[in-house]
C-alpha cells in the first residue's frame, strides 16, 4: 500500500512538473520529486514492458542519426530526463564524466518532454555534456521502452543489446559500473 501511495505522489508530481514548459521559468524545481522505491514490485509502471533487446532509432538535437543498434559490443546508458527535472539535472555531469572516462561505456540522453530543439541546445550550452542528446515526442515515445512514469528513469544495456537494468530515479556512475563489472565488464580506473 505504501509504495503505491508513493507512486500516485510521484505521478501527480510528474503531471503537474510537465506543465512548466518554459525551461527558463523552471529550470530546476525546488525540491526533488517524490521517487518511489525501485526495488518495489510495483513501483515501476507503463503502458507497456520494455523490450528485451529494444531497438532505438532517433535524431539528435545537432541532426545526428542516433542508433543504439550501431552500439553493440558496449554498454549503453538509455537516460530519459528533462529539463525542468531536478534529479535530472543533478546527474547529467557524472553521466557525462562517465561517458567520457569509459570506452566501453557510452550515454544518450532522450529529452521526455515538449520543448524546441534550439530551446534544448540553449540548455545544453549552459549544462553541456560530450553524450547525445535527442528530443523525444512525448504523445508517439520509443516503442521498444516503457513509457516513463517517473524522471530520471535510466536504462543499462549490455553488449549483447538486452536490457542488463532499469533505473527509476537518480543512478551514479557507480551504480551503473557495478552492474557492468558484475557482468565481467573490467573496473572503473581508480
Amino acid at each position: 500500500m505504501k509504495s503505491k501511495t508513493m507512486l500516485c505522489g510521484a505521478l501527480l508530481l510528474f503531471a503537474l512538473a510537465a506543465c512548466k514548459r518554459d525551461a527558463e521559468a523552471a529550470p530546476v524545481a525546488a525540491t526533488p520529486p517524490v521517487v518511489p522505491d525501485a526495488t518495489a514490485p510495483d513501483a515501476v509502471s507503463s503502458s507497456h514492458a520494455t523490450a528485451e533487446v529494444p531497438v532505438l532509432k532517433i535524431e539528435t538535437v545537432e541532426g545526428s542519426a542516433y542508433e543504439l543498434a550501431a552500439h553493440r559490443g558496449k554498454w549503453v546508458v538509455v537516460n530519459f530526463w528533462a529539463t525542468w527535472c531536478a534529479p535530472c539535472i543533478k546527474e547529467m555531469p557524472e553521466l557525462s564524466a562517465l561517458d567520457k572516462q569509459r570506452e566501453d561505456i557510452e550515454v544518450v540522453g532522450l529529452a521526455y518532454e515538449e520543448i524546441e530543439p534550439q530551446a534544448m541546445r540553449d540548455f545544453l550550452k549552459t549544462r553541456p555534456v560530450v553524450y547525445p542528446v535527442a528530443i523525444l515526442d512525448v504523445y508517439n515515445p520509443p516503442k521498444d521502452f516503457a513509457t516513463p512514469r517517473g524522471l530520471p528513469m535510466t536504462y543499462l544495456i549490455a553488449p549483447d543489446g538486452k536490457v542488463a537494468k532499469q533505473f527509476l530515479g537518480p543512478v551514479t556512475a557507480k551504480e551503473i559500473e557495478t552492474v557492468a563489472a558484475s557482468a565481467g565488464s573490467p573496473k572503473a580506473a581508480k
